[in-house]
C-alpha cells in the first residue's frame, strides 16, 4: 500500500528520490504487465483457452467473475439465469448488491472455454443486464463468500500488515493507498473510490476504476478496518535461525516501527555505496525512508539479527499499488554469506501467500548480488534495463519456494 505523500516524493515504494531511473522503472513494469496480460488471456495465439490459459479441447472450461446490473423487479434474476443456461454456463456462486431500483448481480461462472467475454456480455445484455463487467477467475475464487470473509478477518486479526491484503482480496483488483492527515469519522463511498479511516492515522483510499463499489462492499471493507482498529498493532513474533557458511547462526524475524532505532544504527554502519544501491538516491536521505518502510501499512519487513543482537539486514516486501516490490539491504560486513538470498526467498514465500502474481526488484545494473539472488529463486524472470536502472520481475509459479 503506497503512501500518497511519499509517492509524490519517491514515485515508487522503494523510498527513493524521483530521478530519471524512475521513468525506466515505469516503462519496464508497464511492458511486463502488458506481456503478462497477453500470456494470461491467450491473446498471442487468438485461440480459445482453458482455465489455466492454455488451448483446451471442446469440453474445456474457464472460470469468470462477472457483474451485471438489472432492474429490481420480479423475474429479473430468473431471466439472467436462463440466458446463462442457454450458453451452457454454470453458476457457481451468486451475490446480490441492492441499489434501490437496481441490483448488481455478481457471479462466479464456469463457461465453455470457447465462449468469449463479449459473447458472455451479449447473453446478459439480452436478458436485461447492463454495465456488464467480466474478468478471469481462478480456483481460489471457488471458496464461498462467508468462508472467504471469515478467513480474511482471521488473517487480519493476527497481523497488522494483513489489512491492505485483506482489502485487496475482498474488493478484487484495486489500488490501495494510505494518505496522512485527519482521520475521517466514518469514511465515504464515491463510485469507484472508497475512503476509510485508517486506524494508524489518516485514511485508506481504495480505487477500482473498472467497476464501481457497492454499499455492500463498502460495509464489508469498513468492518475489516474497524476490526483492525479495535485490535491495535499486531506483529507476529516467531523467529527463525539461519546458519551461515562459517557456522554462526543469525536470527530472522518480522520487524516494524519498533526497530527504527536499530535500523538507523545499521544505516550508520553501511557504506555509502551500499546505501546508494539500496535507495537509488542521495545517501543523506536514506534515514528518512525507514519509518515508512518499517510500517506494516505499506508492506512487511524481515530483519536479521546477529548473535550480539544487532540488526545486520532488512528485507522489505512492499505493496506498490496493485503490484509488489522486494528490496534488500545487507550491512557490508555481512554481505556474501547468503543472508540476502535467504531473505529474498522468505519474502517471495510471503508474496505467494498473499496471492501476488509477480514480484519486482529495482536495482542498479551493476548490482550483481541482487541479480544473483533473483536468479537463485528458480522462477521465470523478466529483465528490463534503461538508463542504468535494472528492473527484474519474477513470475510466481505454483511450486513453493522453500526457505533455506
Amino acid at each position: 500500500m503506497a503512501d500518497d505523500s511519499a509517492a509524490k516524493k519517491t514515485g515508487t515504494a522503494t523510498g527513493a528520490t524521483t530521478r530519471p531511473w524512475h521513468r525506466a522503472t515505469l516503462a519496464a513494469r508497464n511492458g511486463w504487465r502488458a506481456w503478462r496480460a497477453r500470456e494470461q488471456y491467450g491473446e498471442r495465439s487468438g485461440k480459445s483457452t482453458g482455465a489455466d490459459g492454455r488451448p483446451g479441447p471442446d469440453d474445456a472450461t474457464a472460470l469468470w467473475r462477472v457483474r451485471t446490473t438489472v432492474r429490481e423487479e420480479p423475474g429479473s434474476l430468473a431471466r439472467v439465469c436462463s440466458a446463462l443456461a442457454t450458453g451452457r454456463v454454470d453458476i457457481l456462486t451468486l451475490q446480490t448488491h441492492p441499489l434501490g431500483d437496481r441490483t448488481v448481480d455478481e457471479f462466479l461462472l464456469r463457461t465453455p472455454a470457447a465462449l468469449e467475454p463479449h459473447e458472455l456480455a451479449r447473453l446478459l445484455s439480452e436478458a436485461g443486464g447492463s454495465e456488464t463487467w467480466t474478468e478471469r477467475a481462478d480456483t481460489h475464487d471457488l471458496v464461498d463468500t462467508p468462508t472467504r470473509i471469515l478467513g480474511l478477518a482471521t488473517r487480519a486479526a493476527l497481523d497488522t500488515a494483513e489489512l491492505p491484503l485483506a482489502l485487496r482480496t475482498l474488493l478484487g483488483r484495486c489500488t490501495i493507498r494510505s494518505v496522512p492527515g485527519d482521520t475521517p469519522a466514518e469514511g465515504t463511498l464515491e463510485g469507484t473510490l472508497l475512503r476509510l479511516p485508517d486506524p494508524a492515522g489518516g485514511e485508506i483510499v481504495v480505487e477500482r476504476h473498472h467497476v464501481p463499489f457497492t454499499p455492500t462492499e463498502f460495509a464489508r471493507a469498513h468492518a475489516l478496518v474497524e476490526l483492525d482498529a479495535r485490535l491495535g498493532r499486531r506483529t507476529p513474533r516467531e523467529q527463525h535461525s539461519l546458519t551461515l557458511p562459517e557456522g554462526r547462526a543469525v536470527t530472522i524475524r518480522r520487524a516494524d516501527e519498533g526497530d527504527l532505532e536499530a535500523a538507523l544504527a545499521m544505516h550508520a554502519r553501511c557504506s555509502k555505496q551500499t546505501l546508494s544501491r539500496r535507495y537509488h538516491g542521495p545517501v543523506k536521505d536514506a534515514d528518512r525512508y525507514l519509518r515508512h518502510l518499517l510500517s506494516p501499512r505499506f508492506g512487511r519487513t524481515l530483519a536479521v539479527e546477529s548473535p550480539a543482537g544487532e540488526l545486520v539486514a532488512l528485507g522489505h516486501l512492499l505493496w506498490d499499488g496493485d503490484e509488489t516490490e522486494a528490496a534488500l539491504l545487507v550491512e557490508d560486513a555481512w554481505q556474501r554469506r547468503g543472508i540476502g538470498s535467504a531473505l529474498l526467498r522468505r519474502l517471495i514465500g510471503m508474496a505467494r501467500e498473499a496471492r501476488c502474481e509477480s514480484v519486482y526488484a529495482v536495482t542498479q545494473s551493476s548490482n550483481t548480488g541482487m541479480v544473483a539472488a533473483m536468479r537463485g529463486l528458480g522462477l521465470p524472470l523478466d529483465y528490463q534495463v534503461e538508463e542504468g536502472t535494472l528492473v527484474v520481475t519474477a513470475a510466481l509459479a505454483s511450486a513453493a519456494v522453500a526457505p533455506r
